[in-house]
């Protein structure tokens, strides 16, 4: 049976040696923490200069105005940060060459994609790997998502292994010695299948930027901008990747999604588009509880308060536009996945996505999706005891109530009491 993983240490953390040893050597860096020096850290890796149109300076920049005066953060916080926004600019580059050189990727079209949007923390990401697990469909393996092209002059390892999938890889081992128990609540193994959103990263656009640090600025100049441009800059991520693989239909997933429906369907009119639902109070317990594990290595001190209020409104923020917008969806091209019914059967709510996609389940994928199950059984790295009143001295059906406009709207079931 999976091991019950209670978190006793999560506001009050008690590093370990491996933990110690990180934040020392966070500590000893000192990060060009600039624009000017993210974009020649770029330059300088891959030997390219282009990064294209130049609207994401704007961007890049407020991120960087943000984070890099957050004295929260410790150092391996900082430098988390830093990494991430040097890997965007590098992908940017890349990205811009690429399309330099081949321009033909623009005619490649992307048809028909199995789209799931949801809250974070409601089936989203089981429903998507189960998806992927269909040997006909394209998706997006979370090396790749990281690194959607090689950089210049790299050849496969020794092994014939890709040089992203070790980068990766040994990214995945050093998180579970600094975070060991990150794996029972979000894996980051290279073949997980990730959210299309990273591919946003290179245009410094999504709201994917407030899941590694508390960006509230971040997220007001995310709200007060169309989302459109950055949605085509994904898409055509994705027809460079499908250039290289060939015909396919693709499954793809973000909770972003359920704040962008009309972007999301102008991206891809002949989607099918799958929404899970799930009570919103067991989803930000599961949400906090995981970024506040993550603060210990991050943060100088788990702030539990604010990761409540911050969660709360924007947990609120996506609901009320799928409320809004949800009717706008064809139902042709939609169906609604309530977390509960999902989780009975989750092949039987498949095999309804797979009928409203037009795409009927045969016994060779059912087999397949099976064998995923099979080797991925719930809890296989264990299961975390969330306690949001005990951990967070918040009362459930105190939150619940914010949400009573949701439940209204659609059939969720209340868990945590």
């Amino acid at each position: 049976m999976p091991e019950d993983i209670r978190i006793t240490d999560l506001l009050e953390p008690e590093l370990n040696e491996f933990q110690r040893a990180a934040q020392a050597y966070g500590d000893s860096l000192e990060l060009d923490f600039t624009v000017d020096g993210i974009l020649e850290d770029a330059r300088r890796a891959t030997g390219l200069d282009d990064f294209g149109p130049d609207d994401y300076l704007e961007r890049l920049g407020l991120l960087v105005d943000e984070w890099s005066n957050d004295d929260g953060l410790t150092g391996i916080g900082r430098l988390t940060l830093w990494n991430k926004l040097t890997l965007f600019a590098r992908n940017r580059l890349l990205i811009q060459d690429h399309l330099r050189r081949h321009p033909a990727v623009h005619d490649v079209s992307i048809e028909r994609p199995i789209i799931v949007a949801g809250l974070p923390r409601s089936g989203t990401t089981h429903l998507l790997n189960l998806l992927a697990a269909d040997s006909r469909k394209h998706s997006l393996p979370l090396w790749e998502s990281y690194e959607p092209l090689p950089m210049p002059g790299e050849s496969p390892l020794a092994d014939g292994t890709d040089p992203r999938y070790a980068r990766c890889a040994q990214q995945w081992e050093a998180i579970q010695k600094t975070a060991p128990f990150l794996p029972a609540m979000h894996p980051l193994d290279p073949d997980h299948i990730h959210e299309e959103l990273e591919l946003m990263g290179p245009d410094f656009a999504s709201y994917n930027f407030e899941w590694l640090a508390l960006s509230p600025r971040w997220r007001d100049h995310y709200y007060a901008h169309d989302q459109t441009p950055h949605y085509a800059y994904m898409k055509t991520v994705l027809q460079i990747l499908q250039s290289k693989r060939g015909p396919g239909r693709w499954v793809l997933k973000c909770p972003q999604h359920l704040e962008q429906l009309p972007v999301l369907l102008r991206t891809f009119p002949d989607a099918t588009i799958a929404i899970t639902h799930r009570d919103p109070v067991s989803v930000i317990q599961s949400a906090v509880t995981m970024l506040a594990y993550g603060q210990r290595n991050g943060r100088k001190k788990v702030e539990a308060r604010r990761l409540i209020e911050y969660w709360s409104d924007r947990v609120e923020h996506l609901l009320r536009a799928c409320v809004r917008d949800r009717p706008a969806i064809p139902e042709a091209q939609s169906i609604d996945v309530p977390f509960h019914e999902f989780m009975a059967d989750d092949l039987a709510m498949v095999e309804k996505i797979y009928e409203k996609a037009g795409d009927p389940m045969g016994g060779e994928t059912r087999a397949e999706l099976r064998a995923f199950l099979d080797d991925h059984p719930r809890g296989k790295y264990g299961r975390v005891i969330y306690d949001l009143a005990g951990d967070f001295g918040v009362d459930p059906d105190e939150l619940r109530e914010r949400f009573a406009f949701y439940f209204e709207a659609f059939p969720v079931r209340r868990e945590t009491s």
